[in-house]
């Protein structure tokens, strides 16, 4: 385990604070690991004085792992944790905190359900998590920047009413006496800063602290280690602020950036060589990345020469783009590549469906570590089965209750009390409403009107003709959601039926999806992972393979259309890095012509990629 001239210059740092800029494939891993033996052996430092920090509990068993197989068979006593373990173990010990008073996820949704949602009768009742977890996201962020409330604008729901929301669910959580986990770094840093006394016990506990992944920490995080580290302000920090891609959960890649403010006698040293990807992939990765201007400078070079190109595709809509990668991948496991070693990338859990599904159909094994989409449970595309079956003539309740009010007819419940529902029994219901049969006139007339069409047309019909477009914005605007990105999935629905004859032939094809879906994860459920690797970008992070596609590489994708400012689209650009950074060998990006029906152009990132305005198919 040999370490370059800038690894043993990070690793055998003593005392005072350093930063340690670690591009992809540097062996941060290593010299961090590298740099707890040092202070061990070479500096005498006690192993119990030595904290180091990671974000997730993998990495931490990582990193303490890799030290362990330095250090030898001797176990020495070095703190390793996540920022919320270390967090707790200090709120243990200062007010006897245990695992009972942490609120888990489902508490967390149950107030925040009963705090915020609409006491009366809600028209619209199956698409509320998308709402809440949107809350809990912006009550996060609220205390991660330690944010005054009075002054936050949130981006899900008015100012008001998201203070409203937010006092009434602190209230609730302390008459619970529960915390989440947001409320334990608020509350070190309370104790840190109103107990002195407290704060020198662990600043004694504590000498030297070590900090991996430095772009992705936020504020409160920062405010609480600023303080742990003093006065000694052996503070050891290792990152990349080029792949800092968390902005949603806080992270603020400007500390980094500021580190230097906050601690002009720091120590700044570069990690720059990249042992994991050929050339081809570091220079085109290092092209991209240059159009940021938030960033730090940095001369990366490879440690293995590329004998590839990056290659660039334009395909004409997702079904043909995911035919070519599914040649393409024939065409590398032909070669003696392995399924493991290849991965597909992308930017939202739904721009994988189109290729899920070609991959299900054809038996070829895969993965994915985030949970499996299946764009058939939306609501959307519940609600154009259950008017597919009405149409096919299954009066079933449950398919009048789902639809009958979108768009809103003012039929009411009460009106279909049987297993099954007629237009006659309504019409006798409402038979005193002259008004009231017009609607259900219209009703059966649309219905009628459905039959024999293709499921392509018979869902244009039901959103142009009937009138469920408007009704998708009503109900955007009632749950404070994004109209687009319902749009955009109605669209992607709609799509998905352009093949099919039949009605019946495409809800046989979504339930059929939907099954094997769940199969596949209860038989992959603790499983080792096996199968061509799936996952969004974000979840690629800290992985690599031996060939990498990243797919749907077009504007309004990649970036992604929220991406308006200055600042979203450079934490995009990152993300877009992160991807192509993955690639050891071979990275192939695609793009489309046309998707959703509509035409769309390639992504300004594959265009920096190839140094022009316009795009290439290859890129050296």
């Amino acid at each position: 385990m040999s370490l370059n001239e800038a690894q043993k210059a990070a690793a055998a740092h003593f005392r005072g604070p350093c930063l340690v800029l670690a591009g992809p494939g540097s062996g941060k891993t290593l010299t961090i690991a590298k740099r707890i033996e040092y202070l061990i052996r070479e500096y005498k430092v006690r192993p119990e004085e030595i904290l180091v920090i990671t974000f997730t509990r993998y990495a931490s068993g990582e990193m303490k792992k890799r030290f362990c197989q330095i250090m030898g068979a001797e176990e020495y006593p070095v703190n390793f944790g996540t920022f919320h373990s270390v967090y707790y173990w200090i709120l243990k010990w200062a007010y006897g905190l245990n695992n009972m008073a942490l609120l888990s996820d489902r508490e967390k949704y149950a107030i925040l359900r009963r705090v915020a949602l609409r006491q009366e009768e809600d028209p619209f009742k199956d698409q509320e998590e998308d709402y809440l977890k949107g809350l809990a996201e912006e009550i996060g962020r609220v205390k991660n920047n330690r944010t005054d409330i009075a002054s936050y604008s949130p981006e899900g729901c008015k100012k008001e009413e998201f203070r409203k929301v937010f006092l009434a669910y602190e209230e609730e959580k302390e008459r619970l006496k529960k915390i989440d986990f947001e409320d334990m770094l608020v509350m070190c840093c309370r104790l840190f800063e109103e107990r002195k006394d407290i704060l020198k016990k662990w600043q004694q506990k504590f000498r030297y602290i070590l900090i991996d992944e430095f772009q992705d920490i936020n504020q409160i995080q920062y405010d609480v280690i600023r303080m742990l580290a003093e006065p000694e302000n052996n503070l050891f920090v290792v990152g990349d602020d080029d792949q800092s891609i968390y902005g949603f959960r806080g992270a603020k890649p400007g500390i980094m950036m500021d580190f230097k403010k906050d601690y002009p006698d720091a120590k700044q040293l570069l990690l720059d060589v990249n042992y994991r990807s050929g050339g081809h992939i570091v220079k085109g990765a290092l092209r991209v990345i240059s159009h940021n201007k938030e960033r730090y400078e940095k001369k990366i070079r490879a440690f293995k020469d590329g004998d590839k190109k990056i290659q660039v595709r334009v395909l004409e809509d997702p079904a043909a783009e995911s035919l070519y990668v599914l040649k393409r991948i024939g065409e590398l496991l032909e070669g003696g590549t392995s399924e493991k070693e290849i991965a597909v990338l992308f930017r939202t859990a739904s721009d994988a469906r189109v290729l899920a599904e070609e991959l299900l159909k054809r038996r070829i094994p895969f993965f994915m570590k985030e949970k499996l989409y299946n764009i058939y449970d939306h609501f959307t595309a519940q609600d154009m089965i259950s008017y597919f079956r009405l149409a096919e003539g299954d009066t079933d309740r449950k398919h009048f209750l789902r639809i009958v009010n979108r768009p809103n007819r003012y039929i009411g419940r009460d009106s279909m009390s049987e297993g099954h529902v007629s237009f006659e029994s309504l019409r006798n219901f409402y038979c005193d409403k002259r008004w009231m049969m017009d609607r259900i006139d219209q009703l059966e007339w649309d219905i009628q009107m459905l039959g024999g069409k293709t499921p392509y047309a018979a869902i244009q019909y039901i959103r142009k003709s009937i009138g469920y477009d408007d009704f998708l914005k009503d109900y955007a605007e009632y749950h404070r959601l994004d109209h687009e990105n319902l749009a955009e999935t109605l669209d992607k629905i709609q799509e998905s039926s352009k093949i099919y004859a039949t009605m019946e032939e495409w809800i046989s094809h979504a339930e059929n999806y939907g099954e094997q879906l769940l199969k596949k994860q209860r038989l992959s459920g603790g499983q080792e992972e096996e199968g061509i690797a799936l996952h969004t970008m974000h979840g690629a992070k800290g992985l690599e393979f031996d060939t990498v596609f990243i797919i749907g590489a077009g504007e309004g994708t990649m970036p992604y259309r929220k991406a308006k400012l200055e600042k979203e689209i450079e934490e995009e650009r990152r993300l877009f890095y992160v991807a192509m950074t993955r690639a050891k060998r071979e990275l192939i990006i695609t793009c489309t012509k046309e998707k959703n029906g509509k035409n769309i152009s390639s992504s300004r990132f594959v265009y920096e990629l190839a140094g022009s305005q316009n795009g290439k198919n290859d890129v050296k």
